[in-house]
């Protein structure tokens, strides 16, 4: 999911991490789609959903 600040060349993607059964919002980042930003929504997620998580991804670049 993605959306921009002041004009489209300014995207800025929206990190999600879910818990499958709850459906409950578990991690959150905004910010650009690189590898950084996948390591920050990594450690957005409580020490406890780390070591169950299981990755999806939409297969685009990071």
């Amino acid at each position: 999911m993605w959306s921009f600040v002041g004009k489209k060349s300014l995207k800025q993607w929206i990190w999600l991490a879910m818990d499958v059964e709850t459906k409950e919002i578990v991690g959150l980042y905004v910010g650009s789609r690189s590898r950084k930003a996948a390591k920050r929504l990594w450690l957005s997620l409580p020490g406890a959903s780390r070591q169950c998580a299981v990755a999806y991804t939409d297969f685009w670049q990071a």
